[in-house]
């Protein structure tokens, strides 16, 4: 049984309708790429799947082991194990970073220990601020950073390595990254880049949001590229189909970018 499905899924916002029938499994284990045009819906699939309550699902469903998720809030599909790394990361001030990451990690600890033999218990804060850093370091965040507010103050480029190494922290079953390249040096691309694959390899599924293959070329695996377009995925391949849309863009599929 797969992991997560999106079966025949169309969703809508103000009445305009932006998925018209997406179909896409994705198994623990797996690296996806997602791919497309900008407003082909890839940003869109990735915040109907965690309820994001601008968007209308019309039809169609979104299954987590075989069970719906329509019916569950956004705090209730990240128990099960589903990540989404924003595009736009807002700031919330008075929200201790370190207090957040501890407080969400001890809570999904108490509902996928059973399921994810590799999670660690934390005694105390000390122990978890250590573990923290291990992960700040893999993303070239300074130890500071564990004293500030949420995403208060970061940069774009920041802001992208934090909710990466949110991800690390947290060890979700499925993380769906929204464009976590966008607007990084190369450097910081390759560091976002190892950061997943260091999720890679503890076996969680992996979607990657991206316009660009650079940062799919440093992925320890990538099994499925997947183009979106007007809502639904119109082509899926191996990693050469990133590489022949950085070549040829979308022209070739009977599509222009906007």
């Amino acid at each position: 049984m797969s992991f997560l499905e999106a079966k025949d899924l169309h969703a809508s916002i103000e009445g305009k309708e932006i998925l018209t029938g997406l179909n896409l499994v994705i198994n623990k284990g797996e690296v996806h790429a997602l791919m497309g045009p900008n407003g082909s819906g890839k940003s869109t699939f990735a915040n109907v799947l965690l309820g994001h309550p601008k968007y209308t699902v019309t039809s169609g469903d979104i299954l987590v082991k075989g069970q719906s998720l329509l019916n569950l809030s956004t705090d209730e599909r990240a128990r099960k194990g589903i990540f989404l790394g924003f595009q736009y990361p807002i700031e919330i001030a008075g929200v201790g970073y370190s207090h957040f990451l501890r407080n969400a990690y001890n809570t999904l600890t108490k509902t996928l220990g059973e399921e994810q033999k590799n999670r660690e218990v934390f005694l105390t804060v000390r122990e978890f601020h250590e573990y923290v850093k291990r992960n700040l370091d893999s993303v070239g965040l300074d130890p500071a950073f564990l004293s500030r507010y949420l995403n208060e103050g970061f940069s774009g480029g920041e802001k992208k390595r934090s909710e990466v190494m949110q991800m690390l922290v947290l060890k979700p079953n499925v993380a769906i990254l929204d464009e976590p390249d966008s607007g990084l040096d190369i450097d910081a691309v390759k560091s976002v880049a190892e950061a997943i694959n260091k999720l890679i390899d503890t076996g969680a599924g992996v979607v990657v949001i991206t316009h660009y293959a650079r940062i799919l070329r440093y992925l320890s695996r990538l099994d499925h590229v997947n183009v979106m377009a007007k809502g639904r995925i119109i082509k899926s391949g191996d990693k050469g189909l990133s590489e022949e849309l950085e070549t040829k863009g979308y022209g070739w599929l009977g599509l222009e970018e906007n």
